[in-house]
């Protein structure tokens, strides 16, 4: 496949802000709206319920999204507007014990998918969301994670996001942006909002 950009590059959204999947995912449908292919691989976040993943379904084959995390087994019912998220749940993320070997080997699994789409040229634009999490939970390490940079086809552009971003990420990123949480709803206890937060 004989990729659209004339020249890729690589971008960090980082921080402990909100936007920054949405900010690379709103990136992904303005490469869409000039015909471009994405692919966005989700780390830690599997069956999720979120609108933009519903949006973007709309675009396949252009649009392409694959999650590789736990399931939450509530899903269906907090997209339908039945339930919210349990105070405290920690079934669909990793909590303070750490990940485990399912979480290992799903995470794993992505990886692969993503070295096999940058091999193999399947799209303009490549999305790892959430994997500096991966990277934080030690599920994908630094030094694989900066080759994986190192060998970037040219023409293939590069979005990663997720919390932390180390300095040697941000050294071998060409655009780096940090999302910086000044105010946030939850610190009132407002709950995360159907078709705003999710």
């Amino acid at each position: 496949m004989r990729s659209q950009l004339e020249r890729g590059l690589i971008q960090v959204y980082f921080g402990s802000g909100k936007g920054k999947t949405t900010a690379a995912v709103g990136l992904g449908l303005r490469a869409v709206g000039h015909g471009f292919t994405v692919r966005m691989l989700s780390f830690l976040k599997g069956g999720m319920y979120t609108g933009e993943l519903f949006a973007v379904q709309r675009l396949y084959p252009l649009f392409e999204v694959s999650q590789f995390g736990r399931n939450c087994p509530w899903g269906s019912l907090i997209k339908d507007g039945f339930m919210h998220c349990p105070p405290g749940c920690r079934e669909c993320f990793i909590g303070s014990d750490g990940p485990t070997e399912d979480d290992r080997r799903i995470v794993r699994l992505g990886w692969e998918h993503a070295r096999r789409l940058a091999a193999e040229g399947e799209a303009d634009l490549l999305i790892l969301d959430e994997v500096t999490n991966a990277l934080h939970h030690g599920l994908i390490s630094l030094e694989e994670l900066l080759e994986f940079l190192r060998a970037k086809p040219p023409a293939m552009e590069y979005v990663l996001t997720g919390r932390i971003a180390p300095p040697q990420l941000r050294e071998a990123a060409d655009l780096v942006t940090e999302m910086r949480r000044v105010k946030h709803p939850l610190q009132r206890r407002i709950r995360a909002r159907r078709g705003i937060e999710y």
